[in-house]
């Protein structure tokens, strides 16, 4: 008998254990509102809407992609979808609102003139996001979380921090680097994560990635594999999402490894073919567990209406930052009386 009731004990516990870790995520993700009226995102809400979403919930997400070269299986949009879906995910358990996503972005040098990609410049992709978060920020959105798949982690933070220096109003904006949150359940079975390969653009994890949260847009029978390689020994360039923190990060050299288009035609550095929705689930978790614990922070410390006081952000006179915060529907100033983002 007391064996038995051990072996209903020890079944219980697991079987708690096992609840207890279950994901509160589902994949793939019941996704693609972007043309839905759900209320999930800025453009699909009325001015009405917005006026009332605002009263509870005045944090806004602002999703960063490209439209790149993926290879014969994963597709152009892979870098919106990722964030979009995600962004999605996290609204729907916070109460957030999402922005329509930047489909278009800047490139390093090595990604030049492959097939398919379309990059903007550097200055263009600078004064779209200081222009994009005046916009938001004169909606009332004074809270915003950018992020982005893509990296742009060299221009869109740069962006950020003249968006500030030129306005010098109270607000929030944090930008998120998408892949170095996923972190080391990116990284190969020999760094310690669940993949049989390093990680690199449009391989075995990032179309994991995609399969976990739109497979819809997967061709896995049309994959194609390449094996990577560069000028310098290993050890010196850091992989996909700088996320091995070798010493150099893949955006801080030229020369280091040849252009896509004349190494890599095919689109992808690695092997797609690999790929597994499952493999994925605990990356894409730890990034949307972050970003909700990000959120319920800001919203704890700053509720709806409030922002760090003035005092401690700019040294404009009190009755100019009330005028603005006002905005121009309330009696107010709108934020181009300031300065034009440009």
């Amino acid at each position: 008998m007391r064996r038995s009731c051990r072996s209903i004990e020890c079944r219980n516990n697991s079987e708690k254990e096992a609840k207890d870790t279950m994901s509160d995520w589902k994949f793939p993700p019941a996704g693609g509102h972007m043309e839905k009226p759900s209320k999930i995102y800025y453009q699909t809400m009325t001015k009405k809407d917005v006026e009332e979403r605002l009263k509870v919930n005045d944090i806004l997400l602002i999703p960063f992609g490209s439209t790149e070269n993926h290879g014969d299986a994963q597709p152009y949009g892979e870098d919106v979808f990722i964030v979009t879906r995600m962004c999605e995910m996290i609204a729907q358990k916070t109460g957030c609102t999402v922005a329509e996503p930047l489909w278009y972005a800047s490139h390093p040098f090595a990604h030049l003139g492959q097939t398919g990609t379309v990059p903007i410049s550097d200055d263009l992709t600078s004064a779209l996001v200081r222009s994009i978060v005046s916009g938001y920020w004169n909606a009332g959105f004074r809270k915003q979380i950018l992020m982005s798949s893509h990296g742009q982690e060299y221009i869109i933070p740069s962006a950020i921090q003249e968006w500030a220096k030129k306005y010098q109003v109270p607000a929030v904006i944090i930008f998120l680097d998408v892949m170095k949150i996923m972190g080391d359940a990116l990284k190969d079975k020999a760094h310690g994560g669940p993949f049989e390969t390093p990680f690199r653009h449009g391989d075995e994890a990032e179309n994991s990635i995609c399969l976990a949260l739109f497979p819809e847009f997967v061709r896995m029978e049309d994959c194609v594999d390449t094996k990577p390689w560069g000028f310098l020994p290993e050890g010196h360039i850091d992989k996909g999402g700088d996320i091995y923190n070798y010493p150099i990060p893949g955006q801080s050299h030229v020369g280091g490894s040849g252009v896509e288009f004349a190494v890599f035609p095919e689109g992808v550095l690695g092997k797609p073919s690999l790929a597994k929705a499952e493999k994925a689930y605990q990356a894409i978790e730890n990034y949307l567990n972050y970003v909700v614990k990000l959120h319920n922070d800001i919203r704890a410390k700053f509720p709806p209406g409030v922002l760090p006081e003035a005092k401690y952000m700019t040294q404009r006179s009190e009755e100019e930052i009330d005028l603005l915060l006002k905005g121009p529907d309330r009696g107010g100033r709108h934020i181009y009386t300031v300065a034009w983002p440009s």
